[in-house]
């Protein structure tokens, strides 16, 4: 009975290893032995049957269907700098009619997406190369005609004739932490995924564009500390939740006339997550109100200024602020939505006000890939076999039944050509690495681009314990979704340690039948030593419907904690599970989940890692926040009692604290104030901090020092 909660539903085959070789961590962190190949840079032409590649002649054009070289488009060094200095094709975009390239060089980031570079334009025919400005640039965009290009340059929008060499400044008013045009600021880029600011119309007479004005959003300063005398502050606008955001407008420069008109008059909004045109060059407009419980889909006509709702989207908790807006070309557009319990894909007739669903079922549709409309097509992921899975599916725009594409379990991806004809299908499972094949738009396999055998051959020579999936029935009544990897050559008659990995943040999935890459093997290297890895999604996570995820709306950690601590209490019951020597570990909201479990979960976690933790939701964004948890004015009292600076008295066992000092996204004020909270209750810990280093804590050694670290804790610990 005791093996039923492990091991009842558990999905797939295992992996079997022959070989005696154990996993280090060498073989992990400084060889090669684990390496993927993947299949980069393909860019698809706009017939949809060839692709462009950089090689070592250059940039080269390949047929989909056989592979075979079409010839090379353009000759490594034909585009060159002032200086003379051969330019790199890794950043290149095609012109309209593809006989012009954008070439990105000396590129330098700003944050987490948004950079500047050198952009430079190609003529293939007559062999050219001109600098788009003298400055380095942010996001250039093409319009229509593929001539002109708009780009922004020290917080001001400009754009210039490719054919005519004349630019013009659409705006005069940006100014660093303050007003920034055509680009957005630091919280919409993190939470909104966007960095671009810019939008031209179909007909390449309008020019959309964001402002900001950040001037009443707080500053937030940290130091780098570099290898200069003195340190040096860095200074950015960043509204902790409950603070002022920046004010927002969206603004329409009419290149007939010249001026700039702001598209947003009169409406009520507190957030433009989106701009999308539509074929009939009417500009949409996505407004969120503060709490994101309501998104209104608004028309703005540039030739009148009028403003009509299109679609009103709604939710008790919180609802998306990108909902895949694709447009067909009369206007109608597919839209997705977890209106019916599950996220499914819909198309709405704006002129008939009608909302009909694509896609139906207890399943949630995890991405849209596009619309074929010449033949009647929607190409999607889905996760209908089982929450862990990714499936490639096409259902007819008319309804009807979904054709599914990719045929083998685990985890299946797409990437289609222009036209639809073609798809580079992406598969791997939990203990196998990616497999790259090229299909026809009936799913048919047409050639192996990349199937990682060598890496396969490699896995065989090591001992390596399969990863399986199983539903975690936790002592507080819950069935979760789990994974574990059990120790190299399991005894039954032996006990032994428990490590628990975890992320639990809203709509995210751990408890996924795809490969690990790097901490797959580190994992492995952990299973050779004797250790039990066990991964377990909490309610609140994706994968499994509105319901399951958005219960934990208003009181974030509080139902994830209880969860995990019920988790490892029913691993404790288990008669090969050492009920002392269980630990957990994870990064930025692990790690605030991870600080919960060793305070709140005193009694039964021996040892704890906290990567980047936030520590209190007021010290965090106010967009992510707000999103899941309202304003600290609204509902204070759970910020409190579910942060776990209020639990610091009650740590028991070993734990160690990480944080990198230029995290912009997660502050290090987080670890700071945990630690002082641990230190006034004169509590042991470990604490590392990495200088200058962001949210991800790499360069150079650092995540090689990062794993050693923490490898050596849970070995001395656990």
């Amino acid at each position: 009975m005791m093996r039923k909660f492990l091991f009842a539903g558990a999905l797939f085959a295992t992996l079997v290893s022959f070989a005696q070789n154990p996993v280090t961590f060498d073989d992990v962190f400084r060889s090669k032995a684990f390496s993927a190949k993947g299949v980069w840079g393909l860019r698809s032409m706009e017939d949809g049957l060839h692709y462009s590649r950089q090689t070592a002649e250059g940039i080269e054009k390949f047929d989909f269907a056989t592979g075979e070289s079409q010839g090379v488009l353009v000759t490594k060094g034909a585009a060159k700098n002032a200086q003379g200095e051969a330019l790199s094709f890794s950043s290149y975009t095609w012109t309209a009619g593809e006989q012009k390239l954008i070439i990105e060089d000396e590129v330098t980031s700003i944050y987490r997406h948004s950079y500047t570079a050198k952009v430079y334009v190609h003529d293939l025919r007559s062999g050219t190369t001109t600098l788009v400005s003298d400055e380095a640039i942010q996001n250039p965009v093409l319009a229509p005609d593929g001539d002109r290009i708009a780009w922004v340059h020290a917080n001001n929008v400009y754009y210039r004739s490719l054919s005519l060499n004349e630019s013009h400044r659409v705006t005069s008013d940006g100014q660093t932490n303050a007003i920034l045009n055509g680009a957005p600021d630091w919280v919409y880029e993190e939470e909104f995924g966007f960095h671009v600011g810019l939008s031209w119309s179909p007909n390449g007479r309008y020019l959309a564009y964001y402002r900001f004005d950040e001037r009443r959003v707080t500053e937030f300063s940290m130091d780098v500390y570099g290898k200069a005398l003195y340190p040096e502050p860095y200074v950015f606008k960043y509204p902790k939740a409950g603070e002022d955001n920046s004010l927002v407008t969206i603004w329409v420069f009419d290149t007939q006339n010249g001026t700039s008109k702001e598209a947003t008059t009169g409406l009520t909004y507190e957030y433009v997550p989106r701009i999308h045109w539509n074929p009939k060059n009417e500009l949409y407009l996505s407004l969120l109100n503060r709490h994101q419980d309501s998104l209104r889909l608004m028309a703005h006509n540039p030739l009148t200024g009028q403003n009509n709702l299109v679609l009103l989207e709604t939710d008790a908790a919180y609802t998306d602020a990108d909902h895949n807006l694709t447009f067909l070309q009369d206007g109608r557009f597919v839209w997705m939505s977890d209106r019916a319990g599950f996220n499914h894909a819909y198309l709405v007739d704006p002129m008939k006000n009608s909302v009909s669903a694509l896609t139906k079922g207890a399943f949630e549709v995890t991405e849209l890939y596009g619309v074929d409309e010449a033949n009647g097509y929607i190409y999607y992921q889905a996760a209908a076999v089982t929450p862990a899975q990714r499936e490639v599916y096409r259902s007819n725009l008319r309804g009807g039944k979904a054709k599914r594409l990719s045929t083998d379990k685990g985890w299946n991806g797409a990437t289609f050509s222009t036209t639809f004809a073609n798809f580079i299908l992406n598969h791997s499972d939990a203990n196998s690495p990616a497999r790259f094949s090229l299909h026809d738009s009936k799913g048919n396999e047409i050639r192996v681009l990349e199937d990682n055998a060598d890496l396969l051959t490699r896995m065989k020579d090591y001992a390596l314990s399969p990863k399986t999936f199983f539903t975690m029935q936790a002592t507080n009544g819950q069935n979760l979704p789990a994974w574990e990897i059990k120790p190299v050559d399991f005894d039954a008659n032996k006990k032994y340690p428990v490590l628990m990995f975890l992320y639990g943040g809203p709509g995210s999935q751990q408890v996924t039948d795809n490969f690990g890459g790097r901490d797959f093997f580190w994992y492995q290297m952990l299973a050779n030593e004797g250790y039990w890895i066990v991964c377990v999604d909490n309610r609140g996570t994706g994968g499994q419907g509105r319901d399951f995820t958005k219960c934990t709306y208003l009181q974030l950690g509080k139902y994830e904690t209880e969860d995990q601590i019920a988790s490892a209490r029913a691993m404790a019951q288990h008669p090969n599970v050492d009920a002392d020597r269980i630990g957990i570990w994870g990064w930025s909201y692990g790690g605030f989940m991870a600080a919960h479990c060793i305070t709140q979960g005193a009694d039964v976690f021996k040892a704890a890692i906290s990567v980047a933790p936030v520590t209190n939701w007021r010290f965090y964004d106010n967009i992510y926040t707000e999103r899941y948890m309202r304003t600290p004015a609204e509902n204070g009292a759970n910020y409190d009692v579910n942060s776990p600076l209020s639990y610091a008295a009650e740590l028991k066992g070993h734990y160690l604290l990480i944080h990198g000092t230029g995290d912009d996204n997660v502050h290090v004020q987080n670890s700071m104030r945990f630690a002082e909270e641990l230190v006034q209750a004169n509590k042991d810990f470990e604490y590392m901090v990495y200088p200058d280093k962001n949210h991800g804590i790499y360069g150079g050694m650092t995540r090689i020092h990062l794993y050693t670290k923490m490898t050596k804790f849970w070995r001395e610990k656990l």
